[in-house]
C-alpha cells in the first residue's frame, strides 16, 4: 500500500515541486482546497502533511499562528507527520556565518521572531515534524522569489541584478533538489526524532559566481549590478510589503552558509544537482523564445 502525503499550498513554490517530487516516488497525493475543502477531512488517513502554506510578509504575523495551530491539531489527531520548509530567518543578524543543528535561534527581527514562535510550536506540541531547513528558492519557473523576481528579470538586457555585497557567501537551495529531500526524510520519518531540525545545504555561493553560473547557462556576457533599494525605501510609507523587505536586507550582506554535516549523516548518496545543470530550467523564463540557452 502506497504512502498518502497531503500537499498545503500546493500552488506555490514549495508545494508545486514537493507535488512533483512525491508522485515521481509513487506516493498518493492529495492537494488541499482551502476554498472548497475542510482540512480534517483532507488530512484523514495521510502519512504525511507537506505545510507548504506561506503568507505574504505583511500577513505573516496575523496567519502564520492561526495556520500553525491549525495544522498541528489536525496532525496531532491523524497521527500524520508534518514537513515544513524551514528557513534561514530564525538565527539572526548576529548569528555566526555557518548555520547548523546547534546554531542558536537568536533572531530579533519581526519575521525572525515569527518563524521562531511557530518552530517553538510544533516542537512542543509532540507532533513527528521535520523541518527542513534552507536558504533562499532557485525554482523552474516564476515563482515570485528573490531570484526570479529580483535577480535575473534583465539578462535579456545583459545585466544581473544582486540585492547586497556580491562578494559573501549567500544560501541558495535548488527546489527540485530540496523536494526530492523531503521525499527522502518523509520515507525514513519513522527513525527521525520527534522534532528533527535538517538543515539542507544546497548551494553556498557569492553574488559574483552566481553571476557566472547563470552567465554560463545564458551563454552571453552579464554585467552585475547592485539593486538600487531606494525605491523601496521611499514606499515604505504605503507599500506594506517594503519594511519587511528591508528588514531581512541584512542577509544579502551577512556572509553565512548552511553545513550540511546533519544531512549528508542521515542522506549520505543524495546526489545535488549541479549549479550548471540547474540553471538553464532556472532562467529559461526569462529568454526570448527565439534565443537559445546554454
Amino acid at each position: 500500500m502506497s504512502n498518502t502525503v497531503l500537499i498545503l499550498g500546493g500552488r506555490g513554490r514549495f508545494g508545486r515541486n514537493a507535488t512533483d517530487a512525491f508522485k515521481a516516488r509513487g506516493w498518493e497525493v492529495r492537494q488541499f482546497d482551502r476554498k472548497s475543502e475542510n482540512l480534517w477531512d483532507a488530512a484523514w488517513g495521510v502519512d504525511v502533511i507537506v505545510n507548504g502554506w506561506n503568507p505574504l510578509y505583511p500577513d505573516w504575523a496575523a496567519q502564520v499562528p492561526k495556520l500553525t495551530k491549525q495544522v498541528i491539531e489536525v496532525a496531532k489527531s491523524t497521527k500524520a507527520t508534518v514537513i515544513l520548509p524551514g528557513n534561514v530567518y530564525n538565527y539572526g543578524a548576529d548569528a555566526p556565518s555557518v548555520y547548523a543543528v546547534d546554531t542558536p535561534h537568536g533572531a530579533k527581527n519581526p519575521l525572525g521572531q515569527i518563524r521562531i514562535e511557530m518552530e517553538t510550536a510544533y516542537r512542543a506540541s509532540g507532533v513527528r515534524t521535520i523541518v527542513l531547513r534552507a536558504g533562499d528558492f532557485i525554482d523552474t519557473e516564476p515563482s515570485g522569489n528573490w531570484f526570479d523576481m529580483m535577480i535575473t528579470p534583465k539578462i535579456g538586457k545583459g545585466k544581473f541584478i544582486y540585492p547586497g555585497n556580491p562578494d559573501v557567501n549567500h544560501a541558495w537551495a535548488w527546489l527540485p533538489d530540496l523536494t526530492r529531500a523531503a521525499v527522502d526524510l518523509a520515507e525514513m520519518r519513522d527513525d527521525l526524532p520527534a522534532f528533527a531540525d535538517i538543515p539542507f545545504p544546497g548551494y553556498t555561493l557569492t553574488g559574483r559566481e552566481l553571476c557566472a553560473a547563470v552567465e554560463t547557462a545564458f551563454g552571453q556576457p552579464l554585467r552585475l549590478k547592485k539593486m538600487n533599494w531606494l525605491p523601496i525605501r521611499i514606499a515604505r510609507p504605503f507599500w506594506p510589503m517594503a519594511k519587511h523587505l528591508l528588514e531581512m536586507r541584512y542577509q544579502w550582506n551577512k556572509p553565512h552558509r548552511i553545513d550540511g554535516a546533519a544531512f549528508n549523516a542521515l542522506l549520505p548518496d543524495f546526489e545535488f544537482t549541479p549549479p550548471e545543470q540547474a540553471m538553464p530550467s532556472a532562467i529559461n523564463h526569462h529568454i526570448d523564445p527565439n534565443q537559445s540557452v546554454a
